[in-house]
C-alpha cells in the first residue's frame, strides 16, 4: 500500500488505515471475535493507521486495539480524549489531561500513545494557549509522541494549522463534504500538518448499499443522531439529509471505475486530494476491510470523475450543508 508522511508526527502510514469506532459503541453490536477479525484482517492488508478513542465503548476499542497492537509491531495508533466529561472550555485542563491519557495508556497497553487528538472539543479551545502548552508538557513527559485535534468545522481546522506543534487535523473529508479542499488542505500542505479525513463514506451512505427502506438498530447513531439528538448531526451521515445522499450516489453510480465498488471509488477519491494523509473507514467484517482496502489499488480517478464528484455536490449538497461546518 502507498505510504505518506502523516504531517508533524514524521511517520509514515498507508493511505487507507482503519477507523475503530464501530468496534466499541455506536454502530450497532460487534462482539469481540469480529472486532479482532476486522482489526487483524486489517493489519494483514497493509493498513498501518488505526484510529481510536477513549470514548469509543468506554474504553472498549482502545482496548480491543491494544490486544492487537500486542501481536504486531511498525503499527502507528491514534486515540482522542476530552469527551468524557462535559464540553466546558475549563475542562480541558491538566489534571483530567493526565487522568484520561493515563485511562488511554493503560487500555492500549502501551507507555507512550503515538498520536493523541482533542475530541471536538469546543471552539474556544483551539484558541487558549495553556491547553496546547500543557499537550506541549505531555509530549516532553513520554506520555504521547505527538498530538493533534479532531475538529467539527474547517474554521476551527485553519485555527490548529497555525498553532506551531499541532501535528495533524482530523476532519470530515468525503464527496458529500468538500469544504474541506477549499483552504484546509491547502493550509495543512502549507504548514506540515498531516490530515487524517474521517467519515469517509458518510455513515456508509456512500457504499451505495443503502435505499429509502434500510433502517438502522435503536442503538446506531443513524437512527438516534438523525438531527443531532446525542452529538454533532454532521458525524452522522456528514449532516447530509439521508433522501439527498441518496440521491446523489445514484447519480454518482455511472461514474464508477470498471469492477469498482462505490465505496471504493469513495475512498480513492479522498486519497486523489492533495494533502490527505490517511483515510480511515470503519469496517464490521473482513469483507469490509477488503474491500477498503482494494481502494488503495486502484488507479487514481480522472479528470472527468473528478468533475462529477464537484458538479453532484454543488447542485445537490451545497445548498444545504456548505456553509454550516
Amino acid at each position: 500500500m502507498e505510504t505518506r508522511k502523516l504531517g508533524r508526527t514524521g511517520r509514515d502510514v498507508g493511505v487507507v488505515g482503519l477507523g475503530a469506532w464501530q468496534l466499541g459503541a455506536d454502530w450497532g453490536s460487534v462482539d469481540e471475535s469480529d472486532a479482532l477479525a476486522v482489526l487483524r484482517s486489517a493489519i494483514e492488508g497493509g493498513v498501518t493507521f488505526i484510529d481510536t478513542a477513549d470514548v469509543y465503548g468506554d474504553g472498549r476499542s482502545e482496548r480491543l486495539v491494544g490486544q492487537v497492537l500486542k501481536e504486531h509491531e511498525g503499527l502507528t495508533v491514534a486515540s482522542k480524549m476530552g469527551r468524557r466529561v462535559e464540553q466546558l472550555p475549563e475542562n480541558y485542563n491538566p489534571a483530567n489531561f493526565r487522568a484520561w491519557n493515563d485511562r488511554s495508556r493503560q487500555n492500549l497497553g502501551v507507555d507512550t500513545i503515538d498520536l493523541v487528538q482533542l475530541h471536538c472539543p469546543p471552539t474556544a479551545v483551539y484558541s487558549t494557549d495553556a491547553v496546547f502548552d500543557d499537550l506541549d508538557a505531555m509530549v516532553d513527559e513520554g506520555r504521547i509522541a505527538s498530538y493533534g485535534v479532531s475538529v467539527e468545522t474547517c474554521a476551527e481546522a485553519l485555527t490548529a494549522i497555525a498553532r506551531p506543534n499541532v501535528a495533524s487535523v482530523q476532519i470530515i473529508l468525503n464527496a458529500l463534504r468538500l469544504k474541506p479542499l477549499d483552504e484546509v488542505l491547502p493550509a495543512a500542505q502549507e504548514a506540515g500538518v498531516g490530515i487524517i479525513a474521517r467519515v469517509p463514506l458518510a455513515s456508509g451512505l456512500l457504499s451505495g448499499k443503502y435505499d429509502e427502506n434500510t433502517v438502522f438498530s435503536a442503538d446506531d447513531h443513524r437512527t438516534y443522531n438523525r438531527h443531532g439528538e446525542a452529538f454533532d448531526v454532521g458525524e452522522t451521515f456528514s449532516g447530509v439529509d439521508f433522501g439527498t445522499g441518496l440521491e446523489a450516489v445514484r447519480r454518482l453510480m455511472p461514474w464508477l471505475p470498471a469492477g469498482a465498488t462505490m465505496a471504493q471509488f469513495a475512498l480513492r477519491w479522498i486519497i486523489d486530494q492533495p494533502g490527505v494523509s490517511v483515510v480511515i473507514p470503519g469496517a464490521r467484517n473482513p469483507e469490509q476491510v477488503a474491500g477498503n482496502v482494494g481502494a488503495a489499488a486502484l488507479t487514481p480517478l480522472t479528470a472527468d470523475q473528478q468533475a462529477a464528484v464537484r458538479e453532484i455536490y454543488d447542485d445537490l449538497i451545497r445548498p444545504q450543508i456548505h456553509d454550516r461546518w
